[in-house]
């Protein structure tokens, strides 16, 4: 039988202890230095759990800068057209404490922040956040506890931002195949890859 890791004297048993640049580089408030990682971040991902434990992390993508700081413990993130099912947000209303990955192409390294969230359909912040007049319908609000570069390393060993190592996407299924297989959907699944290829020029913002 496979043994498995209980406590936390024997996890630390198994590696070095952390280099002390590695533990003093995380910092409690938004630097200029981040402050400029997410004016130049397109996609960050979310991790949040209910108040069960059940744990979720989805993406958030859209124009560089679309995740406005407000000041230096604040952040405020657009919510746009998506599938409706509200996983975060409703992970939030139970337990507000979130993990933000922000994300640059080409970049390496990546900026983790940590925080409390809460949510609004303020009139005000909407429209600041609109693109081309079209509003988010509603705003998640991050109260940052800390925030840290991470490392390079798993970014070099995937070697994630290399065309030349990505698979060849004509050997991958399609999400209309993908969904059929998974739901058992009817009907033939290039028909749903083009109902959501209308739905992605019509409904990005």
């Amino acid at each position: 039988m496979m043994q498995t890791i209980t406590t936390r004297e024997a996890l630390r048993a198994l590696y070095k202890q952390p280099h002390d640049r590695a533990v003093s580089k995380e910092i409690r408030a938004l630097d200029h230095h981040c402050r400029t990682f997410i004016a130049n971040s397109p996609f960050v991902l979310i991790g949040s759990s209910d108040g069960n434990g059940n744990a979720d992390v989805t993406p958030k993508g859209d124009r560089p800068g679309f995740v406005a700081v407000l000041d230096d413990l604040t952040l405020a993130i657009p919510d746009r057209p998506g599938n409706n099912r509200l996983d975060t947000f409703e992970n939030v209303l139970a337990n507000p404490a979130v993990g933000l990955l922000f994300l640059i192409p080409g970049m390496n390294e990546t900026l983790r922040v940590n925080g409390d969230a809460r949510l609004t359909a303020d009139p005000g912040l909407r429209e600041r956040l609109a693109v081309d007049g079209r509003l988010p319908i509603a705003v998640m609000l991050v109260t940052v506890t800390s925030t840290y570069m991470h490392c390079a390393k798993a970014f070099m060993r995937s070697e994630l931002w290399k065309p030349e190592s990505w698979p060849d996407r004509a050997g991958l299924p399609t999400l209309g195949q993908i969904l059929a297989d998974h739901c058992a959907i009817p009907g033939d699944p290039a028909e749903t890859d083009k109902s959501l290829a209308v739905a992605y020029t019509q409904s990005m913002w």
